[in-house]
């Protein structure tokens, strides 16, 4: 029965060490979205305004600094790719056999495009360009942004029901 409680009592400090790492990557992400910018949607929409690139008569210029943000976010990530195989079979310039927080690596394997992916990336795209807005921004810039007051609440309620639709 010790060893039950010692098992119990280890699960709730690894589940709130994962919480409060959590928390701390999603600051750290919220203050990089603040620091570059990525929480005013003029940015994003000059970003998407690829017309001002080929002619004047179009209003405004085109703002680059979303790529450069972009990039950044795909070179850690391909960084990371590239040194952690699906299989367990990580390259040998891997500290360790896991991530810090857990005790396996859980990555993605599915290689199919269905429906829901393509409608799903379809309907953040349009949201994306009309509002200005993606998830982690429109979070991070909702207590500074009082045009955010009904698209975040709205934004969260349409990923629970999406949930639930989906099982």
């Amino acid at each position: 029965m010790t060893t039950t409680t010692t098992t119990q009592t280890a699960d709730i400090s690894d589940s709130a060490r994962g919480i409060l790492m959590g928390l701390l990557a999603g600051v750290l992400f919220a203050a990089g979205l603040v620091i570059s910018g990525m929480t005013d949607p003029a940015k994003v929409i000059g970003f998407l305004n690829v017309a001002a690139l080929f002619t004047d008569a179009v209003p405004d210029e085109w703002d680059p600094s979303l790529a450069f943000v972009m990039g950044g976010a795909v070179i850690v990530t391909l960084i990371a790719y590239r040194h952690t195989q699906p299989d367990g079979n990580h390259k040998e310039t891997l500290k360790s056999a896991k991530p810090w927080l857990t005790t396996t690596f859980s990555l993605p394997n599915r290689t199919d495009v269905d429906w829901p992916l393509i409608s799903g990336g379809a309907m953040f795209g349009v949201g994306w360009a009309l509002g200005g807005f993606c998830p982690g921004p429109a979070l991070a810039a909702w207590t500074t942004n009082g045009d955010l007051v009904w698209f975040v609440p709205a934004m969260l309620i349409s990923m629970w029901i999406s949930s639930r639709i989906r099982g």
